[in-house]
C-alpha cells in the first residue's frame, strides 16, 4: 500500500521541542557555527537565508554537498515554536491569484515581512522532482537576528554522513534506508 503524501505538507525530523533543518556552506562559516553553536562573524545577517526541513532537497540544492560553497551540510535543529512563528508568519515569495488578496497587497506584504515561503518540487535521491512540494522558508532582517541568536538550539557538521550517502547511491546502493526519517509536520500542534 502506498503512503499518501499531500501536495503541500512540511515534512521534517522533530522532536517535542525541536525540528531540524539544513543549510549548505563553506568550511569557514560552517567550522564558526559548529564551534559556536549558532553562526558567527563570518555569516552574513544582512542577507536573506533559507532554511529547509526537507533533507533531500538540500541535497539537490548544494548538490550533495559538491557546489562551491556548499561543501558543508548542517543539520540545525531550531525551537519548535521557533519554527512555528516562521511558518505562521512567512509570506509566499511569489504571488497567486488563490492567494485571495490582490497583487498589490501581496506586494505590500512582502516589502514589510521579514519571512518569506516557496514550495518547490521535492527530490528524489538522483535530483529528480517529485509530483508533491517542500518548504523552504527565507529569513531577513530581525528574523536572521532571531535565528541566529534565540532560536538555534544545536548544529551537527553531516558532511561525512552526506559524503557516505553520496558515494554509496553513485555506487548504485539503496540509501533510502539510511536517511533521515522524515514525517509530517503541522506547525502549532
Amino acid at each position: 500500500m502506498s503512503e499518501h503524501i499531500a501536495d503541500r505538507e512540511i515534512r521534517a525530523v522533530y522532536i517535542d521541542d525541536t525540528i531540524r533543518i539544513y543549510q549548505a556552506y563553506n568550511k569557514t562559516i560552517a567550522d564558526e557555527a559548529v564551534r559556536r553553536g549558532t553562526f558567527g562573524s563570518s555569516f552574513k545577517m544582512e542577507r536573506m537565508t533559507w532554511i529547509k526541513p526537507s533533507f533531500l532537497w538540500m541535497m539537490y540544492r548544494c548538490g550533495w554537498g559538491t557546489k562551491e560553497g556548499q561543501e558543508r551540510v548542517l543539520a540545525i535543529d531550531i525551537k519548535r515554536e521557533a519554527f512555528d512563528f516562521i511558518v505562521k508568519n512567512a509570506v509566499m515569495s511569489s504571488y497567486s491569484a488563490d492567494m485571495k488578496i490582490s497583487h498589490d497587497e501581496w506586494r505590500a506584504q512582502v516589502k514589510k515581512s521579514e519571512i518569506r515561503c516557496q514550495w518547490d518540487p521535492e527530490r528524489d535521491i538522483h535530483g529528480n522532482p517529485l509530483n508533491y512540494r517542500s518548504i523552504q522558508l527565507g529569513l531577513r532582517g530581525g528574523a536572521v537576528k532571531k535565528y541566529v541568536s534565540e532560536w538555534i538550539v544545536g548544529i551537527t557538521d553531516i558532511t561525512d554522513y552526506v559524503k557516505e550517502l553520496y558515494a554509496k547511491r553513485n555506487k548504485g546502493e539503496d540509501i533510502i534506508p539510511l536517511l533521515p526519517k522524515e514525517r509530517p509536520y503541522v506547525a502549532g500542534v
